[in-house]
């Protein structure tokens, strides 16, 4: 047992924003009923969404400290809450000694040896302005060109979340986000899954997979990944 673990079973440790204000609905990345295992929530103080956007180094620190003392409370995986964890992904894989995927953009290039050559990867993103070369870097992508990114920064519902309105239309929401997706496939006929980065995004992957009939990937499914690659357990049956 490590000393100062006062409680264990977790195996993902989920890293999130300090200061938000907005419903957390189920499938959401903070909200404990979008996992059927026990997940460990941990917020980085004074964490904001424009200082998370704009990936500013001063919070390398606190994000750093914060996923220690994760691993410390005997966390398997670290996970964030935000794609644009992102900016600090490398930053925090090398001060821990478990593994660590902060942003669904990480997933990038396993989904592209998923694809046909030529084919894109179709990303719907909370704000486009901050993807940026600094961010595809820290979580290897080499190859922007792979990408086709909407954002749904606009939407005049979605917008509510960045904004901290306190409350959004979810019927709205789920239109805005699938509608954005409908388009931007019709509009790119060589896309051939999609990437969901904002971690508010989840609730919305059945209808946009219903909707576009293509693979949809997101924080969920990276998260699920890091628990079962982390608790293995044998199998039983009979042959």
């Amino acid at each position: 047992m490590k000393r100062g673990q006062n409680y264990a079973g977790y195996s993902v440790g989920i890293l999130h924003i300090d200061d938000v204000y907005y419903p957390l609905l189920p499938g959401n990345v903070v909200n404990a009923c979008s996992y059927d295992f026990p997940v460990k929530m941990k917020a980085v103080p004074n964490l904001d969404i424009p200082g998370l956007l704009s990936g500013d180094p001063a919070l390398g620190e606190p994000i750093v400290r914060a996923a220690i003392e994760l691993e410390k409370e005997g966390i398997r995986a670290i996970s964030g809450a935000c794609g644009f964890f992102g900016f600090f992904q490398k930053q925090v894989a090398a001060a821990v000694d478990v593994p660590v995927s902060m942003s669904s953009l990480v997933q990038t290039s396993w989904i592209k040896t998923t694809l046909k050559p030529g084919q894109k990867i179709g990303v719907l993103t909370a704000e486009l302005a901050s993807i940026n070369d600094r961010l595809l870097e820290s979580c290897y992508i080499d190859d922007p060109g792979l990408l086709v990114i909407e954002d749904l920064r606009h939407g005049p519902h979605f917008s509510a979340i960045l904004e901290g309105r306190g409350s959004f239309d979810n019927g709205e929401v789920k239109k805005e986000v699938t509608s954005k997706a409908v388009d931007m496939v019709k509009e790119n006929s060589d896309i051939g899954a999609i990437l969901l980065e904002c971690s508010d995004m989840p609730p919305y992957a059945a209808y946009v997979q219903r909707a576009v009939g293509l693979p949809v990937f997101d924080f969920i499914t990276m998260i699920r990944w890091l628990h079962y690659a982390t608790t293995q357990r044998p199998y039983s049956g009979h042959i």
